[in-house]
Formats: C-alpha cells, structure tokens, sequence
C-alpha cells in the first residue's frame, strides 16, 4: 500500500471508531442489566444523565428529565407484569416538572415493589420520582435535592417574597404575573407529592415532608444527605449493590486529555494474614 492508501484507511478508521466504541459501551450495559435482573428477579430500568462523547467531533452532550425520558419509562412499566418488582437506577440534576411527575406516577401505581436506587445523586425532578417509589437505596454518600418549582430559571417562593417585601405600586407587572404562576406551581407540586407519599404513611407525615421538600425551605441544590432523608422520615436503606456502582462506569463523562479522578479499578478489601484480600 502506498502512503495515500494508509491515510485514507486510517481516516475511515478515525470515523468510525466513536460509533464502534458505543456500540460496545451498549453492549457491556446490556449484560450488565441482564445480570442485575437475574440476580434480583426483577425488570431493571436506568434514568442516567451525565455527559456523553456522541458524536465524531467528541462534543459533549448534557442531558435532563424530559418528556421523551417519561414516554420510555413508561413505556418500560407498562411492558413489565404487574407483579415484576421494579429497581429504577436514577442518576440525574432533575428536569422537567411534568416529566418527573409522569414517571412517578406510573412507578407509584405498579403493584410490585419498586426500589430506586441513588448511586450518587437524584436531585430536583429525580427525588420527585424516588419519592414514588417503596424504597430508596442511597449509597450513603449519594444525595436528594429539594423539589421547590424554578419559574424562568428563579425559584417560586423568592418570587412570592417580593410581594411580602414591595408595596404593590412598586412591583411591575412581570414580577406580578410571574409570582402569581409561583403560588400555583408551589401549591400543585406541594399536592403531587403528598399524594406520592400518602398511600405509605400517615397522611399527616406525609403533608409535613411535601410542606418541607416544595416550599423553598433551602436553595435548589442543596443536598439532602443519607441521613437527612432518614430524619425525614423517607424510606431510605443503604443496600445498593456493587453491581450497581459497577453500572455507573458504563456511562462516563467524556474522555479528557487527562483524568481528574484516578483509582485502580479493581475491587479493593482487606489484606489478611495469609497474604489474600477480603
């Protein structure tokens, strides 16, 4: 072959490589899936956001919670018995409202139990969808997030505040309009959730967790940890399986000319006497 031969062959090949590489990523979810559900008797179903390469210009793509997200989950529940229990994997900063509150409502209404597993984070939109669920598995470093409504990018209850802090004459229209939807979307998502809990609680309880997770009591993002869920009073458990961390690695963030975060990847125990690890 001359020169020009192996450039054309080496630039065919540069193509094509992003597209060989996610066909094998796909795969590797997919067996790894087959054997959580084998493992566990149940349909497993993933909700992960985080960055992806996808394209052959390596550009990242960051994702929500959006309708398309609802229509295949859903879509997922329906195709599965009944009685199948459910293990949803969710990884995601939140999204669409009406999104979230599609997917929890179907994860509510399925008969078998369903477990959510945290692995990290399920902030905003996903607690909503974790809330549906009959148990949370949270590795105990992983983190909930307030569900409070974002109108035009700013939280509801600071828009109604300005109505506490302003005379009337002084607030322009806009800001008037703007915190009339901030009432109504802090009193609907308040409803949603408390329906969400109240078939597992006492209605009470579940009122006061609603009343706490929507009114704007923190900022957007702050987490809410293990054991602030469990003084909560939410059905949290740390039993999430290693096969779920291992999960997570099949969905990474774009490669980097260099790692931020560098480890050994096998599983690590302890050294014992005899020289083997745990």
């Amino acid at each position: 072959m001359d020169v020009s031969t192996l450039f054309w062959i080496f630039l065919f090949y540069m193509a094509l490589q992003p597209a060989f590489r996610q066909k094998m990523l796909d795969s590797s979810r997919q067996k790894m899936l087959e054997r959580i559900e084998r493992q566990r008797n149940s349909r497993v179903i993933v909700l992960v956001h985080r960055q992806e390469t996808m394209s052959f210009f390596g550009l990242p793509l960051i994702s929500y919670i959006n309708v398309e997200d609802s229509e295949q989950v859903i879509r997922a529940i329906h195709l599965t018995d009944p009685e199948v229990p459910i293990d949803l994997v969710i990884h995601t900063p939140g999204g669409l409202a009406l999104a979230a509150l599609q997917i929890a409502r179907a994860v509510n209404k399925h008969k078998g139990k369903v477990t959510v597993f945290i692995p990290h984070y399920a902030m905003s939109g996903g607690t909503i969808i974790a809330l549906a669920a009959d148990e949370i598995a949270m590795c105990e470093h992983a983190v909930l997030g307030p569900v409070d409504p974002q109108i035009g990018g700013m939280p509801a209850a600071s828009i109604i505040k300005v109505l506490e802090k302003k005379p009337i004459a002084d607030i322009d229209d806009k800001t008037l309009i703007l915190a009339d939807q901030a009432e109504k979307a802090l009193t609907q998502i308040e409803e949603s959730v408390f329906e969400l809990l109240a078939d597992d609680m006492p209605a009470e309880k579940a009122r006061s967790i609603a009343q706490t997770l929507s009114s704007g009591t923190w900022t957007h993002d702050h987490p809410i940890t293990f054991e602030k869920a469990q003084s909560l009073g939410l059905p949290v458990s740390s039993n999430v399986p290693i096969e779920i961390m291992k999960l997570m690695q099949l969905y990474p963030q774009p490669v980097k000319k260099r790692p931020t975060v560098e480890y050994t990847p096998s599983q690590r125990g302890i050294e014992r006497e005899n020289g083997t690890e745990a």
